[in-house]
């Protein structure tokens, strides 16, 4: 199974990220998604679990959890923004869901993966929406199957010179 994982939209789809994610087969969402046009825009790509962010409106807040937690091909999967955490650290998100094998984040728009615990994938695909602290906008990929670690990458969605 591949997953598109992505955060930090704040109503910004970028086209890249339509030919990224182009293969999956379902979508995380780790929350400040913005209008909830942007995950009927992603939902045309796969089916998506999605949580609220910080900034995410009433609208989203009433919609989605603030934590998912799903199984997919045997890997139990916790998608979260994170704010609750401050500036969260896959270490804190560790404690906080000591069940999970994988742990997605957004929040602080820095693209990250790491294993935690010897065995547990955490990954942060950074911000996908405009352009924040002078990161570039990107996404992940990871792919699931039964008996197997989570293989995973992180996409950068421009150049490093574009905007």
């Amino acid at each position: 199974m591949r997953l598109g994982i992505i955060s930090d939209t704040h109503g910004l789809l970028r086209p890249e990220v339509f030919e990224v994610f182009a293969e999956v087969d379902r979508i995380l969402h780790a929350g400040d998604i913005g209008p909830v046009d942007i995950l009927t825009e992603l939902e045309a790509i796969a089916p998506v679990t999605a949580v609220y962010g910080n900034t995410d409106g009433w609208d989203l807040k009433a919609r989605l959890p603030q934590v998912a937690e799903l199984e997919l091909e045997g890997i139990r999967i916790v998608v979260t923004h994170g704010n609750q955490f401050g500036s969260p650290t896959p270490e804190a998100l560790n404690v906080a869901f000591p069940d999970a094998d994988v742990l997605i984040f957004g929040h602080t728009h820095r693209p990250l993966l790491a294993t935690v615990d010897i065995t547990v994938t955490a990954m942060n695909p950074g911000g996908a929406g405009a352009r924040r602290f002078d990161l570039p906008p990107s996404v992940g990929i990871m792919e699931l199957e039964a008996g197997l670690p989570p293989r995973a990458r992180l996409v950068p969605l421009l150049a490093a010179g574009d905007a």
